[in-house]
Formats: structure tokens, sequence, C-alpha cells
């Protein structure tokens, strides 16, 4: 890809006005020019992956509605580009010495910062909260306000006092940020071309609609394709990796659409990883825990489920989950679409069905119906904010007591997210008992042969593996058969 002159700087909004910036790499992280370039040093670094939730911000942008959406990210693997358009907001904007916001006031008052290493994340983050539920009207539980912070790791007061003040700051007299600026410099910035930003021998594309990136990618197979950078970003701060040239389809709205079409959802391979389990827990809300405990909030509110799908760890969640639901993939080069089943698109190790010049465009994931069941469970360390030693989404469609088909897909099991087929073939046809389940247990070890590694040892996989047959048939069958639609949540609504 030939390399050429800025067409214009990086836009956004920032401390009250539009900042323009042009003489930083590409692959500037927001933390590194918050720190190193902004003088705003209230933002600090700690994992440097996205992971302690230090370097929280809150990032700004109108919805397709024209509201304006405020969500914490992790400026610590967001690259300085992808903000062009849009608004970012740090500790620095949501109070003063004299007038300290909701939460900062209620971290005071519940005395919930000792070092105050992490204190600003958490002000972010709780603000965040409390400016999306003033905007809709509600008020969180405690829950929800730990399902909130769970991608802040608090070093020295502990969550008591931290979970006492976010609960405090909705107690007090509303008071939220100033939404009008914001929104008025958005529009402004609406207006502009899609950014084509080049500095330091690297290029950052910015295209706005779907014809200009599949023509980009067509083009320029070889450069490194950008999403919510939450995988992408570690590549730069943990491995040095030099990324080249990049095309970011943050900005591509038909990639980010999530619709209701007859024959099941369509969820844009650029819709967060929030909105799109938001939609998937609508249709199947025995995922809602799996929605819950995967990454965090902020890397959610960055990532997207195409991005998750594309990078093809075999111990993403996001595969089981579709993968259990029959999803296909969408892939596009240039203008022809191809279409496949996600279960056929991973080949090998970090190896996809993934032709030169060509990226994932959607996923379509069919609707169940009311005579399927499903049971998914995340296998990891901590409860929140963890890497899975396993994660499985057991399907069943049970007619009359039958089984008359199954999907058992399994992450962490194999080299790629792959169904069981043995354990399938134990159950289907079969009246759907405990003898059943203990048959689909019996068959894993014909499906799979796991690795040990830091996470867990093989003889553990396998046996944890087995052992959810047990809970999928306790949860389906030997405790009460519920429809896919009214099964109880194990936690409350997240915030």
């Amino acid at each position: 890809m030939k390399t050429r002159h800025n067409t214009r700087p990086v836009r956004f909004f920032h401390r009250g006005e539009i900042v323009e910036v042009a003489h930083l790499p590409p692959t500037t992280t927001v933390l590194q020019y918050l720190r190193e370039h902004a003088g705003c040093t209230g933002t600090k670094e700690g994992c440097a992956e996205g992971d302690c939730g230090a370097c929280t911000v809150i990032q700004g942008e109108l919805g397709a509605d024209g509201q304006l959406q405020l969500r914490n990210v992790n400026a610590c693997t967001q690259f300085l580009p992808t903000l062009d358009g849009r608004a970012l907001l740090t500790v620095e904007d949501v109070g003063s010495p004299g007038q300290l916001n909701p939460a900062q006031q209620a971290l005071v008052d519940c005395h919930g910062s000792q070092c105050g290493f992490c204190t600003p994340g958490f002000v972010m983050t709780m603000t965040a909260c409390y400016e999306s539920h003033q905007a809709a009207g509600t008020t969180p539980t405690r829950q929800q306000l730990a399902d909130a912070l769970a991608g802040n790791l608090c070093r020295c007061t502990g969550y008591r006092p931290i979970l006492d003040a976010s609960e405090r700051m909705f107690e007090a007299p509303p008071r939220c940020l100033p939404r009008e600026p914001i929104v008025d410099a958005l529009r402004a910035l609406a207006a502009d071309t899609p950014l084509d930003y080049s500095q330091a021998g690297a290029r950052f594309h910015a295209p706005h609609s779907i014809h200009d990136l599949a023509l980009l990618r067509e083009t320029c197979p070889q450069a490194t394709l950008l999403a919510g950078s939450t995988d992408v970003g570690l590549w730069v701060n943990k491995q040095f990796r030099d990324l080249g040239d990049v095309i970011y389809t943050g900005r591509v709205a038909e990639l980010r659409e999530i619709r209701n079409e007859s024959d099941g959802l369509w969820i844009g391979a650029a819709a967060t990883l929030e909105d799109s389990w938001a939609a998937l827990t609508a249709a199947v809300p025995r995922l809602r825990e799996l929605w819950l405990r995967f990454a965090s909030p902020p890397v959610r509110h960055a990532g997207t489920l195409g991005g998750n799908i594309a990078n093809g760890s075999p111990i993403g969640d996001g595969a089981p989950a579709l993968i259990a639901l029959g999803a296909d993939v969408i892939l596009r080069r240039g203008t022809q679409q191809r279409r496949l089943r996600l279960q056929d698109f991973y080949l090998d190790y970090m190896k996809k069905d993934l032709q030169p010049g060509e990226f994932i465009e959607a996923l379509h994931v069919p609707l169940p119906t009311s005579d399927w069941r499903f049971s998914a469970h995340k296998i990891a360390k901590r409860h929140d904010s963890d890497i899975s030693a396993v994660c499985a989404v057991l399907a069943l469609r049970v007619e009359a007591g039958v089984v008359r088909e199954a999907r058992f897909a399994f992450g962490g099991m194999a080299g790629i997210v792959k169904r069981a087929a043995a354990a399938e073939a134990a159950v289907v046809g079969q009246p759907w008992s405990e003898p059943a389940a203990k048959a689909a247990a019996a068959a894993l070890p014909q499906d799979f042969k796991p690795m040990t590694d830091m996470r867990a040892s093989s003889a553990y996989r396998m046996k944890v593996a087995q052992n959810l047959f047990t809970k999928l048939w306790l949860e389906t069958g030997g405790a009460r058969t519920v429809p896919i639609g009214i099964w109880p949540s194990m936690q409350e609504e997240p915030a």
C-alpha cells in the first residue's frame, strides 16, 4: 500500500473542544496520548492489556437514534485514530476540586480510596453507570453495580466501600454531565470526510461505508483489519508488533447494525460485544450469565462479536454460543458474499476458511424454537474477567421427551472451538434422561483430547466438561423442564 500525506488530522472532542492530532503514529494508544501529550495524567497505566481498569475513560458517540451514548472503555488498548469523530472524557472532565461529581463525592464519603492509583478508573466506570441509569430513569441494584465494576480491580480498599459509594451516588440530587456541548461537537465532526491518516510510515484507514471497506480490503489484503482493538491492541502493547497499514471497521454503520429478520438475527461484524450479547440473550436468556462473564464491560463496550469470531481463539467464548445456536458467518470480498456454517469456519488452530481480501460482514443466528433447551457454562479460575479453561454451550431439541437434535459446542477442549460429535450421537434419538446425559459424558473422550496449560490440566478439563452434562440434565430435565424463554437467570439483569 502506498504511503501519502495525511488527508486530515484525527479529530475528536476532548476537554470541552474539538482537538486535532496530526503528528503521532497510528498505533499510539489513547492512554499514551493522554499521559505523554495531553498532560492528562489522572488516567493511569496498570496492566496495559485491558484487565485492571486503571486506564478507564469514557467514550461518547451518537447512536443510530441520534442520542448520546457514553460508555467506559480501556484507554490502554484503544488506538488514538479510533477516537476520530467521537468524544473522550477523562477523570479531569467529570469534576473539579470545588465541585466533585456524584461518583467522586460518594467515594470520598464512603472512604473508597486509599493509595488512589485505581480510583480514577473507578470514577469513570461509576460515572458511566450513573449517566446510563439517570438517562434511563432507573436505579441499579447492588449486584448490577458489581457487574458494572467487573473491569476495575481494587488494590487497597476492597470492594465494599466502593460498592457502598456506587449506591450512595444515586441518593444525592441528580447531577449529570453537560451533554449539549458533546452532542453539538459530535454533530459537527459527523460532517468530516472519512479518516485516511498517515504517519510514521503507516496508514490508518477508517472508511464509512461497507463498499469502501470492501474495496480497501480487496486492494490491500495484507493490511491489519482492526475492530475493537481489545486483542490487536495487545499485539502492540505486549508483543511490540508492527501492524503496518490498518483498516478500521468501527466507522462503518452497516457493520454495526443488529436486526431481526424473518429467519433469525443479523449481527453486523462491528457491533459491540455488549450490544451483540444483549440481542442474543433476549432470544436465549440462558446465555445471560455467559454474557456477564464474557471479559468485562470496558472490553465489551469496545470489542466486537465479529472480531471475537475472526480471531479464532480456541478459548473464545463467543463461538461456542453461536455454534450451539446454529449460526452462519457471512463473508465478503468486494461485492461478493459467501455464507457458511460457523462450525465449518475454523479449520485448525488459528486457521480459518478466509480468503485473501475477504472479511466477516455479519453473523446470522437462527432464533431457536421453544423445543430447544440450552445450558451455558464458563469454567475459569476467577468468576469475573477471566479467560476460560472450558466454555460449553449445550443445546438440545426435545420433542415428546425424545432428543431430535443436539449441538454440544466446546471451547478450551481442542485447537479450535468445535462440536462434540460422539456425545451428540449418544443422545440423538434417545429419550432425554439421566442415562442419556451419562452416555454423552462417556462419549466425550472420543471427541476431545484436551491439552494441559497454566489454566487447567487435561484431566481437569475432561472431567469438568463431562460433569456439565449432569448440569444439562438437571437444568433441562432432571430438575424441571422449562422453555428457553422463561428459565430464571442465575444473576440479575446487567447494568
